[in-house]
């Protein structure tokens, strides 16, 4: 089989995704191709899921948003997954009437629900936008603790986040995994091939912390961190790397010497 390598960029606000990996010409010869077992394929599905739910974060929130945990105090307690689903789609709305009201940006968020694999209890993770106060939050929840602090990005954005938010739901029963406000900004992939070869390829694999030559792919960006992946079976290659803008907000605001109060962090409970 004769083998090229694609890049697939994601540009997600002042980050940028890059993943290079091969691709093959269909071999002359008929092979039966194998089926990754369900534990891969649930693996391969769980890391999908990841990278998208944090492409969104990066590409729709920024240090004056919000992430917000909601629980529920024990005379609130939902019963079912029907129930939890309808208790944040209710605070929700309440929060984009409220917004609305006050002539607030829109709604925009990503939200996880959580069930305890214990206590059974339920209780949602959210993103959402800036602009409200803990109290206001507290008042359109009415159900039991707020906990919610300024988002904090760094040379990865909200990846960090991504990865926790994710991680709390990864047992849980729902089929769908996260829930998002239809007016999300979704990165589109751009695709070309042939931009590297196999010997590039392998040498940019060879040290990952060597940021010389990572920084030289992507003007306009600086190189944060790379994962790299080697198949024994195509004896290819896969690199995920991640990038920041040389300007971007996390930097401007480490730069600034004063710090303004803030008003929206902490728990809260009615």
């Amino acid at each position: 089989m004769r083998c090229r390598y694609r890049e697939t960029v994601y540009r997600c606000g002042d980050y940028l995704e890059a993943h290079i990996y091969p691709v093959y010409r269909s071999a002359t010869s008929r092979r039966k191709k194998s089926k990754p077992t369900p534990e891969t394929q649930q693996r391969l599905n769980e890391k999908r899921a990841e990278g998208k739910f944090i492409r969104l974060l990066n590409a729709n929130f920024g240090s004056e948003d919000l992430k917000v945990e909601l629980t529920y105090s024990p005379e609130h307690l939902p019963e079912t997954d029907e129930e939890a689903a309808k208790e944040l789609r209710n605070f929700l709305r309440r929060v984009k009437r409220y917004r609305e009201r006050y002539g607030l940006t829109e709604l925009r968020y990503l939200a996880v629900t959580e069930k305890g694999s214990r206590s059974g209890r339920y209780h949602h993770h959210l993103v959402i936008s800036g602009g409200m106060s803990v109290r206001d939050l507290v008042d359109l929840w009415g159900k039991g603790i707020v906990g919610t602090d300024y988002l904090q990005l760094n040379e990865n954005g909200l990846a960090d986040l991504g990865v926790y938010m994710m991680k709390q739901v990864r047992s849980t029963p729902f089929k769908r995994k996260w829930t998002g406000s239809k007016n999300l900004i979704h990165p589109e992939p751009k695709q070309r091939d042939g931009r590297f070869s196999k010997r590039q390829v392998r040498e940019l694999a060879k040290d990952t912390d060597d940021r010389t030559e990572f920084d030289k792919l992507y003007p306009g960006y600086r190189y944060s961190q790379a994962k790299v992946v080697y198949s024994d079976i195509n004896g290819g290659w896969y690199i995920y790397a991640r990038y920041y803008r040389e300007e971007a907000e996390f930097l401007r605001r480490r730069k600034r010497t004063s710090s303004r109060p803030r008003s929206c962090a902490g728990r809260t409970s009615p």
